[in-house]
């Protein structure tokens, strides 16, 4: 990585603040140059030297500035990205890409057209947990898959305070468009897409105006099921990984501390980062020609956000293809937006 790509953030908050910054400040693919800050200057704090520009329009006109990371509310995330690439940036794209499969098309063949990269930002294919839960399909230990659950429970009966998820007047709100975005993209990532799919939606918390619920069942070949969930008000989480074949099952919590470590300021450079506690193993059950069942508990690899970077790294340096493709996000766009 010779030659690191100049690089500037659009926002420095909970986002910009965990899931990018840190990377950007270490990994040597980049030099970690502007941050967008309308009211507080927080960023340069932390990462001395970093400038720090009032308004987005400022931090877009900076020449030197070769990627901008679009991590802004969902409903910003097409406007943006599409400035960003007028002003000839090269952009990486918070999840969801945009509102609509038409507005992520738009930004692929701006992005073509003009010879830059549109990158989508899918941090937890990286997860510890996802990571082993792939391991495990693509190991053909299970035999044929026959039904497969991927879930994230929480619970949060408030309505919260950031009105482009709550609020039913803002495109790309509720539920869906947040944890929606991940748990399509980790079913598509490993097994592609689906034959059709059924969606259901639903609103439980008092006063809610957006989806706080909903439920995703995807048809693949060989009647295999794919079941993904998310809820606000499940007290008692279940597994969030759970994977049934003809020659066993595999199961695991959700078990990743990546945002955890970064939340306490624990930096990916640490050799500790990524690495799941002990107690938090996947379980394997598998059956033999005899019927008999054999169990193990099986480790996860780290978790490995800094690998999205990388990939980042060779796809603007290199022109490798991004690991999260244009298919699979219009792909995920439909499914959301229909």
């Amino acid at each position: 990585m010779s030659k690191p790509i100049i690089t500037g953030l659009l926002s420095y908050g909970m986002s910009g603040r965990i899931f990018h910054a840190p990377f950007l400040a270490t990994n040597p693919g980049f030099l970690f140059k502007a941050v967008a800050e309308r009211h507080e200057k927080k960023a340069g704090l932390k990462y001395p030297g970093l400038k720090s520009y009032g308004t987005i329009d400022e931090l877009l006109n900076d020449e030197e500035i070769e990627l901008v990371v679009v991590n802004t509310p969902n409903y910003t995330h097409f406007d943006f990205a599409m400035q960003a690439l007028r002003a000839g940036k090269h952009v990486l794209i918070e999840k969801p890409a945009a509102v609509t499969a038409a507005e992520a098309n738009s930004l692929f063949e701006l992005g073509r057209s003009s010879g830059l990269k549109v990158m989508v930002y899918h941090n937890r294919r990286y997860n510890s947990d996802f990571l082993s839960v792939k391991q495990v399909i693509e190991s053909g230990r299970l035999g044929k898959l026959i039904e497969i659950h991927f879930r994230i429970d929480r619970y949060r009966m408030a309505i919260g305070n950031k009105q482009f998820k709550e609020s039913a007047a803002v495109p790309g709100n509720g539920l869906m468009y947040d944890l929606g975005s991940h748990l399509i993209d980790g079913a598509i990532s490993i097994l592609g897409k689906p034959l059709s799919y059924e969606k259901t939606t639903a609103i439980h918390r008092t006063g809610s105006e957006v989806d706080d619920y909903f439920h995703f069942h995807l048809k693949y070949p060989d009647q295999l099921n794919v079941y993904l969930t998310s809820g606000l008000l499940i007290a008692e989480p279940e597994y969030g990984f759970v994977v049934h074949g003809t020659s066993g099952s595999f199961l695991k919590m959700r078990t990743d501390v990546q945002e955890a470590q970064l939340a306490e300021d624990m930096l990916p450079v640490h050799n500790g980062f990524g690495a799941e506690a002990e107690g938090g193993e996947g379980k394997l059950v598998l059956m033999d020609m005899d019927g008999q069942k054999s169990t193990a508990l099986l480790a996860a690899p780290k978790g490995a956000y800094n690998e999205l970077f990388n990939a980042v790294y060779q796809t603007v340096r290199n022109d490798v293809q991004f690991p999260v493709t244009e298919e699979q996000v219009i792909w995920q766009l439909e499914m959301l937006g229909n």
